[in-house]
């Protein structure tokens, strides 16, 4: 007997990045200035996108599990796709502020480096940061809205006629 595991999964990493992305947007840091939220945002994005990547996955085994609507699936897995490859990107610009800063305290300068530095200022770049978190939130909030109509129906959310509709679902 085969299992659907993704419920147990899909909802710990749609909270961190939901939390993340509002941390992200709000002025917490001028509210709450006794903490450093820098390490907070990266540890949410870190667990976050590593379990959309456990989700996606088990989104996948769950897909051959459950006999639902072939479009609905498919474009819950495209948002589901989109908010990872997102929130991905963004957590790339962390890891790369990292090691950035490692090769600089290392004093270590070679070409490879120099475009590293300049791809890590154009993600972690203040607008285009904020940006992309609105867009993760938008698509992993479409993800969402999307698994409970394939697991409830319609009926279960009274925006999911209007997004569906929008979708062309």
């Amino acid at each position: 007997m085969t299992y659907n595991i993704h419920p147990l999964f899909v909802h710990f990493p749609i909270a961190f990045l939901v939390v993340y992305s509002v941390i992200k947007f709000l002025p917490v840091e001028k509210w709450i200035t006794s903490i450093s939220w820098r390490p907070i945002q990266r540890l949410l994005l870190v667990v976050g996108v590593l379990g959309a990547f456990v989700s996606n996955t088990t989104g996948e085994m769950a897909e051959h599990l459950v006999k639902a609507d072939h479009d609905l699936v498919e474009m819950h897995a495209f948002f589901a796709g989109a908010s990872t490859w997102i929130y991905g990107i963004l957590l790339m610009g962390e890891i790369l502020f990292l090691l950035n800063r490692y090769f600089v305290t290392k004093n270590i300068q070679t070409p490879i480096n120099k475009i590293l530095i300049s791809i890590e200022k154009i993600i972690n770049q203040n607008i285009l940061s904020k940006t992309l978190a609105l867009f993760g939130l938008i698509a992993i909030s479409i993800t969402g809205l999307l698994g409970g109509v394939i697991v409830y129906g319609v009926s279960a959310d009274p925006i999911a006629p209007f997004v569906l509709r929008l979708l062309g679902l």
